[in-house]
């Protein structure tokens, strides 16, 4: 191998660690922003969050795990104009209970009981979610939507594939700075760390509202599934002779950071198979990824002002919603769709169709009671013969 090839290899490689650490924008940032400019939460106490969470997972896991907001939580918040009080106490409570379900290895009998049919249906309704949703985001601004989607959609067939997204990312606040629009987001710069501790009411109130909802995607979508699609990216990870993505390590990562970092005003926060395949698509492979994502997420956290918040409010909201497209594309996609079996394929379109009409638990028990059938029937069949 030459000097010159060697050279253009590392470019490439570091280039998509770059790209890859930011590809997920597209589920991260319209929900953080939203909590700090609709509900005023802290920036600061948010981006730190992230930046801590971030750097744990990559000298953790030595690979792209995402760190997300967790979707429903966040939404809810957001939606219902809840207090900085009850996002702390979702986000402890989820940590307290990750942790419960790893150390006393629940976690890992579901993960056992779901069939890789189930987990593939439950990331097809997800990532479908996805699409929808960034589809409305780009409807903003079509032009700037569809454009940014079709450059990054054809760039996995080009080569120096990994420039494409920071220089979408780029052009489109280029275009929004030019273009003299009003910003996609009004951020507050007045907003101080907001170190509290919830009351009761809150408490109680956030089991209810945020916890419950939540709990059966974090468990299926930031665990499970996340941890299949980690084995199935990166089949030769191993520390100590275990594997490194079990759904023991993944809730037990998110449940401690949980748990630490809420109480100084992190939001809600889990991995996701999502925004793994987003960053694996754009290029990411080793720690470096989260760790550009950590740090700058820290250095926004520590320099947060008028600069700060003028930069991110220039993002158009088309093209965070190409970038989640993007993201819903990647998830939803399986091979299993074309060399799986009927009833493979059977079960992954119906769990996914629950999960769309009624809810991811509900899509989960279908699946479940689906596979039982199929389980039995073999055994009848067998001992019949």
């Amino acid at each position: 191998m030459t000097c010159k090839s060697t050279f253009l290899n590392r470019c490439d490689r570091y280039t998509g660690e770059l790209s890859g650490a930011f590809a997920d924008l597209g589920t991260f940032l319209p929900l953080v922003l939203g909590l700090i400019a609709l509900n005023h939460f802290s920036p600061q106490g948010i981006f730190m969050g992230f930046g801590v969470f971030a750097l744990f997972t990559a000298f953790y896991y030595r690979r792209p795990i995402p760190v997300q907001p967790m979707k429903v939580i966040a939404a809810l918040v957001i939606a219902q104009g809840l207090t900085p009080g009850m996002l702390q106490a979702s986000g402890m409570m989820m940590g307290v209970i990750l942790l419960l379900l790893a150390f006393s290895g629940a976690i890992s009998w579901m993960a056992k009981q779901l069939s890789p049919a189930i987990s593939i249906g439950i990331q097809l309704a997800i990532g479908l979610q996805l699409i929808w949703m960034g589809g409305q985001m780009m409807g903003e601004t079509w032009f700037i939507g569809i454009t940014a989607f079709v450059v990054l959609f054809a760039s996995r067939f080009l080569p120096m594939r990994y420039l494409a997204m920071p220089l979408v990312l780029a052009s489109g606040m280029l275009w929004q700075y030019t273009s003299g629009m009003a910003p996609s987001f009004n951020l507050s710069i007045g907003t101080s760390w907001q170190l509290s501790w919830p009351s009761i009411h809150e408490w109680t109130s956030a089991a209810g509202l945020l916890v419950l909802p939540q709990l059966a995607l974090t468990l299926t979508n930031a665990v499970i599934a996340t941890s299949a699609m980690a084995k199935e990216k990166f089949p030769s990870d191993t520390v100590n002779g275990n594997e490194n993505f079990t759904p023991k390590r993944l809730a037990t990562s998110s449940g401690l950071m949980n748990l630490i970092l809420a109480p100084f005003g992190a939001t809600a926060m889990c991995h996701g198979a999502g925004g793994l395949a987003v960053q694996h698509h754009f290029g990411a492979r080793t720690w470096i990824a989260p760790t550009i994502f950590g740090s700058t997420c820290l250095l926004i956290a520590l320099t947060w002002g008028e600069g700060i918040a003028a930069m991110l409010s220039l993002i158009p909201l088309a093209l965070l919603g190409s970038l989640l497209a993007i993201a819903g594309l990647q998830l939803a996609w399986s091979k299993r769709f074309i060399d799986g079996r009927p009833f493979c394929i059977f079960v992954i379109l119906s769990t996914a169709a629950i999960c769309l009409l009624v809810n991811t638990a509900a899509g989960l028990a279908t699946g479940f009671v689906l596979e039982t059938a199929r389980r039995q029937w073999r055994l009848v069949s067998d001992l019949r013969h």
